[in-house]
């Protein structure tokens, strides 16, 4: 008993401070979204389906190799809530995601699309996620995010934030990509 007790209040800061993560597996696309909580930042990840973002993109008139290029990616609706009564901030720059193969690679950030596509006169900016942001307590945003991976891909995803002067990391294990329909 005495056991238990030390290991408790020695676990106790990272337990915390760890998310609840909550998985929602729709049945008819086999699409997991995620949801996580932690004491003032919620996290959630939409997976999208290839088809889905190469229609949005279609849509608002990109051309087709852009189009093209987005179905080789991964992407999620991503959205980021202040639900503390601190300023948030986070910075994808430094999240990170590790393969099954155990190689840690980075998420594709909004700057690095908008690189690829500035001598193009491409205007369309609005839906991917800002790659840092900080949030006062009540905002939040939204956006896509791209991890270059294919569809039907797993990896686990670690994502770090800081709320007040505190930084915090997690890790969500086992995130997985929208199947190709």
């Amino acid at each position: 008993m005495r056991h238990r007790l030390i290991t408790t209040c020695l676990l106790w800061p990272l337990l915390a401070h760890a998310g609840e993560v909550q998985r929602e597996i729709d049945p008819d696309t086999g699409i997991q979204r995620i949801q996580v909580e932690h004491p003032g930042f919620s996290l959630r990840l939409l997976p999208l389906t290839p088809d889905y973002v190469a229609a949005v993109f279609a849509a608002r008139g990109l051309p087709e190799d852009i189009v093209a290029a987005t179905r080789r990616y991964c992407t999620f609706g991503t959205i980021i809530r202040n639900t503390g009564d601190q300023s948030l901030h986070y910075d994808l720059r430094t999240w990170r995601y590790v393969t099954p193969d155990g190689r840690t690679h980075r998420v594709k950030t909004k700057s690095e699309w908008l690189e690829e596509w500035k001598n193009r006169s491409l205007a369309f900016r609005w839906i991917l996620l800002h790659e840092e942001q900080t949030y006062q307590p009540g905002d939040w945003g939204q956006g896509f995010t791209t991890v270059p991976l294919p569809a039907g891909s797993r990896f686990d995803l670690h994502y770090s934030w800081t709320q007040g002067d505190e930084t915090h990391e997690d890790t969500i294990e086992d995130v997985r990509c929208a199947p190709d329909a």
